[in-house]
């Protein structure tokens, strides 16, 4: 048996989307609304497992890049939040190189929405609410885990938070790590992606005005 020519074929796997027209008229006036829409559709449909799940992409200054899955906090008319290591390869990333692509990839519905910005550092006070409503376990592992970097065995993970569990325990306050912290992505552009029948997708992209301002344009773009 040779397992290579024996494995299911990927080129074999096709499936026909069926789904309602999206076009111009559909749309909200500008982005964040009409993620509200999208996003309010996936997270009530027993389809979708961690609607706030996203796939984060960033590059090295010299365009390498990488991609990891990655949940979206809060999002609002200034941009969505995530939360991570300043140490982390991302987190690297971003301070050499601010560009960003987020990905949502909603595939029982057909559904896809990416977005392209810069991302910035949240306020040390916006870091310290959102790391206070972690469950206990949860901010010791942002102690635990020196985030991207080698470590010899899960074991030595393990010892390392078992050694923090003892030092807080559920009844103290964990203290937030000084490289721990929050990224918002400001949308330059924002794209909702409707799967079809043919591979005829309907693709609509707002698009920031070049001004800076808070005006959208929006644009088809072919599938």
């Amino acid at each position: 048996m040779n397992p290579v020519t024996d494995a299911l074929d990927p080129a074999d796997m096709r499936e026909q989307y069926r789904t309602t027209e999206l076009t111009v008229a559909d749309l909200a006036p500008e982005p964040i609304e009409q993620f509200t829409r999208w996003f309010t559709a996936v997270a009530t449909s027993p389809a979708i497992h961690e609607p706030n799940a996203m796939v984060v992409s960033t590059a090295t200054p010299d365009g390498r890049p990488s991609s990891r899955t990655v949940l979206l906090k809060h999002y609002d008319e200034a941009g969505f939040v995530f939360y991570t290591n300043y140490s982390s390869r991302k987190g690297g990333e971003l301070a050499a190189n601010p560009y960003i692509s987020l990905l949502f990839p909603w595939h029982p519905l057909a559904r896809q929405v990416i977005v392209t910005g810069r991302a910035v550092r949240t306020g040390r006070d916006e870091t310290v609410a959102y790391f206070r409503t972690r469950p206990h376990g949860s901010q010791l592992g942002a102690w635990a885990s020196h985030q991207s970097s080698v470590i010899a065995s899960r074991e030595e993970l393990l010892a390392r938070y078992e050694e923090l569990a003892a030092r807080y325990p559920a009844d103290e306050q964990v203290p937030v790590p000084p490289e721990w912290g929050g990224f918002r992505v400001v949308p330059d552009t924002v794209e909702f992606w409707q799967g079809h029948e043919n591979r005829l997708h309907d693709r609509l992209r707002y698009v920031r005005a070049e001004d800076g301002a808070d005006k959208w344009r929006v644009e088809r773009l072919s599938p």
